[in-house]
């Protein structure tokens, strides 16, 4: 009964992580009067704030370890510059009108996770999994081809987010905490470009829109609570049923960047998505047997 319940809870925090990280588009693209590089430093700093709360609230004893250890201090202020990276590209991408293109970079992500297992971890792709992979660099390659520009947004933010997951895989530490070192490691650098960088960072606060200040004061918020409902949901629900969430966010995306901010979404992406789609309904399936093999191994045990 209380394996069901914590269940229960995984599924609806994973999906209030994920459908929360669906609709941020919304939100960043009221904050398109911003400059990207102004947002990005507000999200570090008010994220850090808001997460080093939590972390005192809840008792994390881990935050003090994090900070006096030295490895662990390297080792969160290279994955806080890589989240830094992939958090200003993704709001650049919102803010200039691409939000299909960064649907596109999450969609690839998971793709990108495996072959990064496969040459940092020493997991081994399957044939299943190595033709998903082939897949999805055809599509990406049809669009640069067709399309006239290499998708870096949509690779970047793979990229960045897929080396990202991997160095906390291998580090394997508290999810809050964690992301209180980071952004705190990092906040220096975001307060810094605020009071010395920015040109008009105070005009913000001081303007009658009186949404653009509040928004960005909560730009840490909805940033920490997805990250927190994830953190909750993974210790709740097995790993593989996380991955089969994850598709719920890009797809949002790229409802919103068509539907409701009429992006362009040519017959060229229509091609290249396919491909795409076709690799992850590859990679899915494979995993879906994997689970049923082990399950069936395991009871028969």
């Amino acid at each position: 009964m209380k394996t069901i319940r914590q269940n229960s809870q995984g599924v609806i925090y994973a999906i209030l992580a994920y459908v929360s990280w669906g609709v941020l588009p919304l939100y960043w693209k009221h904050l398109d009067t911003v400059p990207a590089m102004e947002v990005l430093a507000h999200r570090i700093l008010w994220s850090s704030i808001l997460s080093l709360v939590l972390c005192l609230l809840i008792k994390r004893n881990e935050l003090r370890k994090y900070f006096t250890h030295l490895k662990s201090l390297v080792r969160l202020a290279i994955t806080g510059m890589l989240v830094s990276v992939n958090w200003g590209v993704y709001i650049y991408a919102i803010i200039s009108g691409q939000i299909v293109e960064a649907s596109l970079g999450y969609f690839i992500n998971p793709l990108v996770v495996t072959v990064l297992g496969m040459i940092f971890l020493g997991e081994k792709m399957s044939k299943t999994q190595i033709t998903a992979f082939l897949l999805a660099i055809t599509g990406v390659a049809y669009l640069t081809i067709n399309y006239g520009h290499f998708p870096w947004i949509a690779i970047l933010l793979a990229l960045t987010f897929g080396v990202y997951g991997l160095m906390k895989k291998q580090m394997n530490y508290d999810s809050m905490s964690a992301l209180a070192v980071e952004t705190t490691l990092v906040a220096p650098i975001a307060l810094g470009y605020l009071i010395f960088g920015a040109s008009n960072a105070a005009s913000f606060f001081t303007s009658q829109d009186f949404s653009v200040p509040v928004l960005l004061v909560l730009s840490g918020v909805v940033t920490t609570l997805p990250l927190y409902w994830f953190g909750t949901a993974a210790v709740r629900i097995p790993l593989y049923s996380i991955g089969f969430f994850q598709y719920i966010a890009p797809s949002i995306k790229l409802f919103i960047g068509i539907y409701i901010y009429h992006e362009i979404f040519t017959a060229t992406h229509a091609v290249s998505f396919s491909f795409i789609w076709a690799g992850l309904a590859l990679y899915v399936g494979d995993m879906i047997v994997k689970i049923h093999i082990r399950s069936g191994y395991q009871s028969e045990k």
